[in-house]
């Protein structure tokens, strides 16, 4: 199972931008009963929570997204989106997108950076 992440770059204060996390090596019906989510490491803290998602669609968010960001997943595709928008310096960091099972092995992606400049 592997879970490629992508859509970071450098942004001004105040614009938007859209991860997605493509998953590949789990099947239809395996990647629709994970959740998936979405975390963050900025430089010298550790990593936490930006958002998840559950198989029925149940939706959870740091309490710093304040209703800026949105999490979608399409099963189908076996794809989870993060829309970003109003992003602030604070935004700043690698963003890791990681499925989960009880009972199984979590999977993580590798990082796709968010800048955001001032």
């Amino acid at each position: 199972v592997q879970l490629q992440a992508s859509g970071g770059g450098l942004v001004q204060v105040g614009e938007s931008l859209r991860l997605s996390c493509k998953v590949s090596g789990m099947g239809l019906n395996e990647f629709s009963i994970y959740k998936m989510g979405w975390y963050r490491q900025a430089p010298g803290k550790q990593r936490e929570l930006v958002a998840t998602i559950t198989n029925y669609g149940g939706q959870k968010y740091g309490d710093f997204v304040k209703g800026r960001f949105s999490i979608t997943r399409d099963n189908a595709a076996r794809t989870v989106d993060l829309r970003m928008d109003s992003l602030k310096p604070d935004d700043t960091g690698d963003y890791y997108c990681k499925a989960e099972f009880p009972g199984s092995a979590d999977y993580w992606g590798q990082g796709t950076l968010v800048t955001v400049s001032s």
